[in-house]
């Protein structure tokens, strides 16, 4: 009975030890489990670390990729500016252009000047000379700037060797017109050869004290006359065979012989 006892006695202590190692076990792989899992979590922040630090990264990439494009689309604005074709680009690509046009305006303003206007009655005195001859078949009319300004004397004087209303309109020689207009300085003087006869006594021949000189405008003859004086003793003039020359800064061998 003893031994019987006895043998129950280790068999239940056999069991409970039994049982308390598979709790201990159970109780060492929860706690495993549980470090396991702890690990797993703190792993799992610095996954989330450096998934901020990629995201973090991805904005200094797309910053850095921003600025590569904003430089780039600096660049093209120049292309642009440069080329002309960017009409609807930024404000500095518009301001090249103005640059440029500006320049343009400058070079174009600095190679083109106001011509000198048309020489009109009253900026013009005219005056008469016999040329060194005998007998007298010409004058030299001299046109002398006096209205303080330069202004261009055009083609050649409109002669009237008597009325304006019926005298004969004196025919010009087409040799003798310069091949620059002629602009006169303030004070500056013209010359105009002009033949009034062709030698000796014709009965045609008529003697004129004062005639009249008109002057062209741009559009046609100017408006008024002037009176000029014939040298002393007066000219003898025949309308037949008078002509007269251009305009000329000097007269010309050649050019105003006729």
């Amino acid at each position: 009975m003893r031994n019987h006892r006895k043998h129950t006695v280790l068999a239940a202590a056999a069991i409970a030890a039994l049982s308390l190692g598979l709790t201990a076990c159970g109780g060492g792989d929860g706690a495993a489990g549980a470090k396991d899992a702890g690990s797993a979590s703190s792993a799992a922040p610095s996954t989330t670390g450096d998934a901020g630090s990629g995201t973090a990264g991805g904005g200094t990439a797309d910053q850095t990729a921003a600025k590569s494009g904003a430089g780039s689309t600096g660049s093209a604005s120049t292309g642009s500016g440069s080329t002309g074709s960017g009409s609807t680009a930024g404000g500095s690509t518009g301001s090249g252009s103005g640059s440029g046009s500006t320049a343009g305006a400058g070079s174009t303003g600095g190679k083109s000047s106001a011509k000198a206007p048309a020489c009109a009655y009253g900026d013009i005195k005219v005056t008469a000379a016999k040329a060194d001859e005998v007998p007298t078949e010409h004058i030299v009319l001299t046109a002398t700037n006096v209205s303080g300004r330069s202004c261009t004397l055009l083609e050649y004087p409109l002669i009237a060797f008597g009325p304006i209303q019926t005298a004969k309109d004196i025919p010009s020689v087409a040799k003798s017109k310069p091949g620059t207009p002629i602009v006169l300085k303030a004070g500056a003087p013209a010359y105009a050869n002009v033949r009034i006869a062709l030698g000796g006594v014709h009965e045609d021949n008529k003697v004129v004290k004062e005639f009249n000189v008109n002057l062209f405008a741009a559009e046609g003859p100017a408006e008024g006359s002037i009176v000029v004086k014939a040298p002393a003793g007066g000219l003898a003039v025949d309308e037949a065979a008078a002509k007269t020359g251009y305009w000329t800064y000097e007269l010309r061998n050649g050019a105003d012989e006729f």
